[in-house]
């Protein structure tokens, strides 16, 4: 059964947000922080600034024994602008290559997908769509 977790984007300062959030929650990061500047493969990460590159990529911290809060910065020209008050994705976690498929292929039906399903440095399979009603998912299955 898929997990679903909150993605928050910032606007510069998910670093701090997150160390916040750490501080109430307690707990580590799961990996540390991902900084944009270490996924030079990742289309639209071959010519950032080096200020854009020292941005969160993603960063996630487990709050319960299931749930993880994650986040990103948002980065002008990647993807959508950052919206205060809209700035959050949900993100799925799931445990077979068929139930993400089907996850992802029923919630961005009639919707908009940003990017398809395909494999990425961090998982299997990764995608990002905003479905019908205008809601951003992020749908990602790792085999580990």
């Amino acid at each position: 059964m898929a997990s679903i977790n909150p993605y928050l984007t910032f606007n510069g300062n998910a670093e701090e947000a997150m160390n916040f959030y750490k501080s109430v929650f307690g707990g580590e990061f799961m990996d540390g922080i991902n900084r944009f500047k270490d996924f030079k493969e990742m289309p639209g990460c071959e010519n950032l600034s080096e200020a854009d590159g020292e941005k969160v990529m993603h960063v996630s911290l487990p709050v319960q024994k299931e749930s993880l809060l994650m986040a990103s910065d948002a980065i002008e020209g990647m993807g959508q602008p950052f919206t205060a008050g809209n700035n959050f994705t949900i993100s799925i976690q799931t445990e077979s290559e068929e139930e993400t498929h089907r996850l992802f292929n029923g919630l961005s039906s009639g919707g908009h997908i940003v990017m398809p399903l395909e494999k990425a440095s961090w998982a299997e399979l990764f995608g990002m769509f905003t479905d019908k009603f205008g809601i951003q998912w992020l749908v990602n299955y790792d085999v580990n």
